[in-house]
């Protein structure tokens, strides 16, 4: 049975429905989150028992109301359960495509975690896989990976978006960053993206002491950085040098824990160039302890959660309950308060 946040009337973005703008960056991100949210409907509808074009219909207005239509539904192989969507637009006045920003020809959407019994296994091993960086080695990333490629291979670049929540943001992460090192930057919208790292961001709230442990981290990693000579590469093949040119759409919540550090990593970044020590943050910025760490064991690790550049909003408005703050419905809500940053690597 459908909860009322299932129910595009009661809980979607209604105010598309009449004002859809594809040149309105709240619009285009209500947009994505909103087919994000049809791909968490289908897995629910799966496990609801019936696999029938026709039980579909509900979940369908979450994209159908925006003239989309469901290409193809992407299958984990290891528990056959619905992580990911193509979608297709299946009309748009040619006007639109005379002037940047397009409108998009296909939506690749990824959903997160389901706490569910016919999930949960799967989709918890896979939380740990982005803990450990090892999301990249999934027969899910792998399904993931190989739909965008092929969608690109036929459209371009320029009519393919990237959309995920939670777990399915760091697919569509995962994903984007690899079309990025081929030169191939894709429009992306990833809702609360797990970032791997302490919470410092949650668990410190003395600004100052805050920003001391954040410095003391950045000249901790830089110096192994340094000592390990991990910052003598050619800028030309750098690959967060390569990926500086993606920008990503990022929304993040500061009430939650997952996402939240996010924030804090971009603002330090900033005040670390205010100090004057921006070439310290700058091989900082790059490494994480566990990248380092495995780079000391002889194994080349990135870390797949660091953006060079990012375009992040922040959701500003209160949020009493984790989930709360870390559901997908917040992004597409008009009362909220929201703070946007172009953030970009130097």
């Amino acid at each position: 049975m459908d909860t009322p946040r299932e129910i595009f009337d009661v809980s979607g973005p209604l105010h598309l429905l009449t004002s859809l703008d594809w040149r309105n960056t709240f619009h285009r991100r209500s947009l994505a989150a909103s087919l994000v949210q049809g791909v968490y409907n289908l897995e629910h509808d799966r496990q609801g028992g019936s696999t029938a074009h026709h039980h579909y219909a509900p979940s369908s207005q979450w994209w159908e109301r925006f003239h989309f239509q469901l290409n193809h539904v992407l299958v984990d192989e290891s528990d056959l359960s619905f992580f990911g969507a193509i979608y297709e637009l299946k009309y748009a006045h040619p006007c639109f495509y005379q002037s940047r920003p397009y409108p998009p020809r296909y939506v690749i959407a990824f959903r997160g975690t389901i706490i569910r019994f016919a999930t949960q296994y799967e989709d918890m091993k896979l939380n740990m896989k982005c803990i450990f960086d090892k999301l990249e080695n999934s027969p899910r990333f792998h399904t993931a990976i190989d739909a965008l490629q092929n969608v690109v291979s036929n459209v371009g670049p320029e009519g393919v978006w990237l959309a995920g929540h939670s777990l399915g943001a760091a697919i569509a992460m995962l994903a984007g960053r690899h079309m990025a090192k081929s030169r191939c930057q894709l429009e992306t919208y990833l809702f609360n993206p797990p970032f791997i790292s302490v919470p410092v961001e949650r668990l410190i709230r003395n600004e100052t002491l805050k920003h001391g442990v954040r410095i003391a981290g950045s000249l901790m990693t830089a110096g192994i950085a340094t000592a390990m000579k991990l910052h003598d590469k050619d800028p030309e093949e750098d690959p967060f040098n390569v990926l500086s040119e993606w920008t990503p759409y990022v929304f993040v919540n500061p009430s939650d824990p997952i996402c939240a550090e996010y924030i804090g990593y971009f603002q330090h970044r900033e005040m670390m160039e205010w100090m004057g020590v921006g070439k310290i943050e700058r091989i900082a910025t790059k490494h994480s302890i566990g990248s380092l760490v495995y780079g000391a064991m002889g194994r080349d690790s990135e870390p797949s959660h660091l953006l060079p550049t990012a375009y992040v909003t922040v959701n500003l408005s209160p949020s009493e309950k984790l989930k709360q703050a870390h559901g997908i419905h917040q992004w597409w809500q008009q009362h909220f308060q929201w703070q946007s940053k172009l953030c970009k690597f130097n």
